[in-house]
């Protein structure tokens, strides 16, 4: 394995996670509103998305899509949309009279925060760019196929490990009892960011 490489991963890696995107707007929601648990299993949601993204670019799919119209739109337009799917539905929150228990909603469980966090990232045009980059970009044509595989897990468990801090931190008893109150209220400005977010993804332009 190539050290330059794989530290500059590393270190591109880091930037892209901590960005403010859908993924960390998702992870806040589902540890602030349900619980550091349902915060956790969103981010494994997240690393399953992107362990998707990486098969598809190292099998050279993600260039097709990165250069069909039809294609790239379709995944841009499902991902806006779900996105807005889920704004919509949290701005609908209604205040939570048990929202300091663990598991306060019992309907949402631990595969729905997986399955949650997996379609968020997996219909993110924005990843698909992202990975793809990452493998014509940064990565030689020379590298070997380990090396690269290698390169493409160091993002999952970059995103999967701080993601899964962030829902531990926000998901926390202590702050989820302070916010009780307004609980309600930061689902729906959530909401609104997640739908601001579906927009942005809906604007999303592919390079050719």
């Amino acid at each position: 394995m190539h050290l330059s490489e794989w530290l500059t991963v590393l270190i591109i890696g880091w930037f892209v996670v901590i960005t403010p995107g859908p993924n960390m707007a998702i992870v806040i929601r589902n540890s602030l509103v349900h619980s550091h648990r349902a915060g956790v299993y969103t981010a494994a949601g997240l690393a399953f998305g992107n362990l998707i993204h990486i098969a598809y670019c190292l099998v050279g799919i993600g260039l097709l899509i990165s250069k069909s119209i039809l294609l790239f739109n379709i995944v841009k337009w499902l991902g806006a949309g779900y996105l807005i799917y889920l704004g919509f539905k949290s701005l609908r929150a209604q205040p939570h009279p048990s929202f300091i228990q663990e598991n306060s909603s019992p309907s949402f469980t631990g595969f729905s925060a997986l399955r949650t966090g997996f379609f968020t990232d997996l219909l993110n045009p924005k990843a698909t760019l992202f990975f793809l980059a990452l493998f014509t970009q940064i990565i030689r044509p020379g590298t070997p196929f380990l090396a690269q595989t290698v390169y493409g897990i160091t993002i999952v468990v970059l995103e999967f490990g701080c993601f899964a801090i962030l829902a531990a931190i926000i998901g926390h008893h202590s702050v989820r009892q302070r916010v009780e109150s307004v609980s309600h209220w930061i689902e729906r400005v959530t909401g609104i960011v997640l739908i601001a977010l579906g927009i942005r993804v809906a604007f999303t332009t592919s390079t050719r």
